[in-house]
């Protein structure tokens, strides 16, 4: 069983009120072999919403700003916290997730400066769920 980035399934959710949609992905839910999720809605952000990056300081702390600069890391840690909670009810061992999200990228994030601009690291609920065991994949390598 997979968890997917709901925006890869066609669900309008992403930040800009639009979706990222993949047939293959689609698929997976028609048969019934994935559960479409969307952290940042679980963390009780809406839709459409600001634009957010990671940020790190000196300490190598980071965090989730939008491009006015307000703080969104307590949303998007909820949010993924509440997708491991779902992988693991329904017993998820991979996940196929949205690229370059500050939520769901794997492997490759923008750098937190909101120009484009993408560097080495993994969204926060990629990145928990790797921590758990859960293999992380984006939509690019299918």
């Amino acid at each position: 069983m997979y968890i997917i980035s709901s925006c890869l399934a066609g669900i309008s959710c992403r930040y800009d009120g639009k979706s990222s949609e993949n047939q293959y992905v689609i698929e997976l839910v028609k048969q019934g072999n994935a559960m479409p999720v969307c952290p940042e809605l679980l963390g009780g952000l809406p839709v459409p919403r600001t634009c957010c990056e990671i940020i790190r300081n000196e300490s190598g702390e980071q965090r989730v700003v939008s491009s006015e600069g307000q703080d969104f890391t307590r949303e998007f840690a909820a949010g993924a916290e509440k997708t491991l909670e779902i992988a693991r009810i329904i017993g998820a061992t991979k996940a196929i997730l949205k690229s370059k999200s500050p939520s769901c990228g794997c492997g490759l994030i923008y750098d937190g400066t909101f120009s484009g601009r993408l560097i080495e690291g993994n969204g926060l609920t990629a990145e928990l769920l790797m921590k758990n065991g859960i293999e992380v994949i984006n939509e690019s390598d299918l």
